[in-house]
C-alpha cells in the first residue's frame, strides 16, 4: 500500500516539482554541521555574521508537534533586464531564484498546506539553510561550486521547505555528496574570476564570491581586488553556472524580460527614491523582483556602463 508521503512526492512531481521528506530529528545535526565549519575557521567571520547567523534550527512555534520536513525543488529560469544607455542596449541577466522568489515560496507553501490539510495535517515555514537540507535529503547534490543541483533541473531551481506534523514514515536523510560529474571536472573553478572555488578544499570561499558583494547596499563599495570586468549580472553571478555541463539544457532558458529606457536607466543610476520613480519603471522592477535589491542597483549598474 502506497503511503501518503509517497503520494505527496508523486503528486508534486506531476506538477514539475521534485521533493523529499526527512525527520525533524535531524535539525540539530545541521546546526552542529554549520557550527563545526565555523569553529574550524572555514567561514569568513563577516560572511558568517551576514549570511549564516540568521538560521533557526528550532521547530517552528507555529507547529510545535512537527515531525517532518518537506523540501521541494521548483524549476526556475533566468530573467533579463535590458538597459538603454548611451544609445546602446545592455542585456543583463538575473540568475534563477531572484525573480518572484517570495511569490514562488508562498505558492509552494500554500500548495503543500492544501495537500496536507486533505489528510488532516498542517504545514508552516522554516528558517533553515535550504541548500544544506536539500543535500541531506537526497533531493539535491552539491556541485564543486557549492550550488545545489537537482536531477532534470540542473541548478535552475528554487528550494522551498516546510515543517509538517505528518509522520515521517520514510526518512530520506543521507550524507552530503558532490555530483559524480564534478569529480574530474574543474570548469567552474577555472571560470570563477575571484578564486571563490578553491582547489585545496570543497567548501566555497564565500567571502570571495561576487554574489556576496553585489547584494550589499550601494554605499558599500566593491573590494579593490574585484575587477569590474568580472561582473556579469544585475545582481548575483552566473560565471560558474554558465560553464557547468549539467546546465547545458537550461543555459538559454530566460523567462521574464523588461527593457528600461535611457531616461529610466539614468534615474536608477542616480539612486532616486522608489517613491519618486515613474509608476511604469517601478512596475518593471517589481516584475523582475529588483525592488528587493533596489538599494544596490546604482552601484551594480555603474560597473557595466563604466566598462562599456
Amino acid at each position: 500500500m502506497v503511503i501518503f508521503a509517497e503520494k505527496l512526492v508523486a503528486s508534486l512531481r506531476e506538477r514539475g516539482y521534485q521533493a523529499r521528506i526527512v525527520s525533524t530529528l535531524h535539525l540539530n545535526h545541521m546546526k552542529k554541521e554549520i557550527e563545526s565549519h565555523r569553529s574550524h575557521g572555514l567561514f569568513d567571520s563577516q560572511f558568517f555574521q551576514d549570511r549564516l547567523s540568521r538560521f533557526d534550527f528550532q521547530i517552528s512555534r507555529n507547529l510545535p508537534e512537527a515531525k517532518s520536513l518537506i523540501v521541494v525543488a521548483v524549476p526556475r529560469p533566468q530573467t533579463q533586464a535590458i538597459f538603454d544607455w548611451n544609445g546602446k542596449l545592455h542585456p543583463l541577466l538575473i540568475p534563477p531564484t531572484y525573480t518572484a522568489y517570495e511569490e514562488i515560496q508562498n505558492q509552494v507553501k500554500a500548495l503543500l498546506a492544501t495537500m496536507l490539510n486533505e489528510k488532516g495535517y498542517k504545514a508552516t515555514g522554516t528558517g533553515l539553510p535550504l541548500k544544506l537540507l536539500a543535500a541531506h535529503s537526497g533531493l539535491s547534490k552539491y556541485g564543486r561550486n557549492n550550488i545545489s543541483y537537482v536531477s532534470e533541473l540542473g541548478s535552475y531551481l528554487q528550494l522551498v521547505a516546510v515543517f509538517s506534523d505528518m509522520p515521517c514514515e520514510v526518512d530520506s536523510w543521507q550524507e552530503i555528496t558532490m555530483m559524480k560529474s564534478c569529480e574530474k571536472c574543474e570548469l567552474c573553478r577555472r571560470e570563477c574570476p575571484t578564486g571563490a572555488i578553491p582547489s585545496d578544499r570543497f567548501l566555497l570561499r564565500a567571502e570571495r564570491c561576487i554574489v556576496y558583494h553585489n547584494e550589499k547596499k550601494s554605499d558599500i563599495p566593491f573590494p579593490e581586488w574585484m575587477d569590474v570586468s568580472w561582473h556579469n549580472c544585475v545582481v548575483g553571478c552566473m560565471h560558474c553556472q554558465r560553464v557547468c555541463p549539467e546546465n547545458k539544457e537550461f543555459i538559454k532558458w530566460i523567462g521574464e524580460k523588461e527593457e528600461f529606457s535611457e531616461e529610466e536607466t539614468a534615474l536608477l543610476l542616480q539612486g532616486l527614491s522608489k517613491k519618486r520613480l515613474p509608476a511604469l519603471t517601478l512596475r518593471k522592477l517589481e516584475r523582475l523582483s529588483l525592488v528587493d535589491y533596489y538599494n544596490c542597483l546604482p552601484r551594480n549598474l555603474r560597473v557595466f556602463f563604466d566598462k562599456s
